[in-house]
């Protein structure tokens, strides 16, 4: 079966998270896509525990499935006319060193579209490649910090807190899929590649703002944390039970209704100030005052029974291990095995894109440092083995 993205070549220049998360998505979409690193280390997260008794990054070999992966020194003369090289039969080329590194080598979109007009150029930074602090490092805490979700995350009383997963980096990478996508899509009308510039700052402020810019235009108050509660609809939090937690969601009036009739609490369908959301919203307190009565003496078991009997959606709260075990998560695939040349199989995420004629394949192996250093120099460049060898000599490759 062909994939959706067959025949398209990325070249991809990243390291670490938000770069290789991208263009693993893009691989599982069926691109061809060449992984340079420098020889001799290659990406840093190759050393990030946990390691398999092979030595190999367990997170690596997530984040670089499905890719071919090549070795070369682009700081050196010679090593930037093959990466120019490589760029004339590319698509896409993905970096995301900081803004003017890719320039210092020679390889700056300027320069690089003169080579290949239709090649689309994405670039990945904290803050992108214009304003006051493009030139700045960043990573992912500090871009979370920096695009305001650290702001109103976490309980009303506790210390600046971080999302738990690398938000900023896997959110950097799946927009700059959404606009590589976007861009071929372009190209098949003009013809023309064009630049990409993607600031994780830009992408974790475009969601935080999303549900906070309308109050905070409204009011000219800052957003409170509100912990586990949603802004505008209540009752809608995670609350205690017996033997764990329980997350209760009420959106429709329907659902508020039928909560009441659950609880046993019929008579407040007749007061005024709980009627809609909009005005129920201000008695946020004493709708999560009233839940926990309720739900802290009983089971989780036991409340979801009722709840989903009368049509309220409710879940219970695992722990991580309890959510890869869960059989919803099995019978998706999102729990799939790669099986690695010097590791054996791991177990990795499976793929989202479940797609009737091209679905995602997520099941290919991460490569070795400079496992395809033969394949795509000599089958892609056309250089014979006395080439590659003096290259290697060289530590161009």
């Amino acid at each position: 079966m062909a994939k959706a993205l067959e025949g398209i070549r990325v070249l991809d220049l990243t390291r670490m998270y938000a770069g290789p998360y991208g263009t693993m998505l893009l691989g599982e979409l069926g691109a061809d896509v060449i992984k340079v690193e420098i020889p001799g280390g290659g990406d840093a997260i190759r050393t990030t525990a946990p390691l398999t008794e092979a030595q190999e990054s367990h997170r690596f070999v997530i984040l670089n499935r499905g890719k071919r992966g090549v070795t070369l020194n682009i700081t050196t003369e010679e090593g930037q006319k093959i990466c120019k090289e490589l760029v004339a039969k590319s698509d896409v080329l993905i970096e995301n060193f900081s803004p003017s590194v890719m320039e210092r080598y020679n390889l700056g979109y300027e320069q690089l579209k003169q080579i290949n007009p239709q090649l689309i150029y994405t670039s990945i930074s904290g803050y992108g490649h214009t304003g006051p602090r493009s030139s700045q490092l960043a990573f992912d805490t500090i871009i979370q910090a920096m695009g305001g979700i650290i702001s109103i995350n976490g309980q009303p009383d506790s210390p600046p807190t971080k999302v738990g997963v690398a938000i900023a980096d896997f959110m950097g990478g799946a927009f700059s899929v959404i606009s590589i996508l976007a861009a071929l899509q372009s190209r098949t009308r003009t013809n023309m590649g064009q630049h990409i510039d993607l600031s994780m700052q830009d992408c974790i402020f475009a969601l935080t703002a999303m549900q906070f810019i309308p109050t905070y235009v409204a009011t000219g108050r800052e957003p409170k944390k509100i912990g586990n509660r949603q802004l505008e609809v209540t009752p809608f939090n995670i609350y205690p039970a017996q033997d764990g937690y329980i997350v209760i969601a009420t959106v429709t009036v329907g659902q508020w209704e039928s909560l009441l009739e659950v609880l046993g609490k019929e008579d407040l369908k007749d007061v005024p100030e709980y009627a809609s959301q909009a005005t129920r919203i201000d008695y946020a307190e004493e709708m999560d005052v009233m839940l926990e009565e309720w739900t802290k003496g009983r089971t989780v078991e036991d409340m979801l029974e009722q709840l989903q009997a009368a049509g309220i959606p409710c879940a219970p709260v695992p722990s991580f291990g309890q959510v890869v075990n869960d059989p919803q998560i099995a019978a998706r695939n999102m729990q799939v095995e790669v099986d690695q040349l010097l590791s054996g199989q791991l177990k990795v995420p499976g793929s989202v894109f479940k797609m009737s004629e091209t679905p995602g394949d997520p099941t290919q192996p991460a490569p070795f440092l400079g496992q395809h250093n033969m394949e795509v120099f000599s089958e892609l460049l056309g250089y014979d083995d006395i080439k590659i060898a003096r290259l290697q000599d060289q530590g161009v490759i």
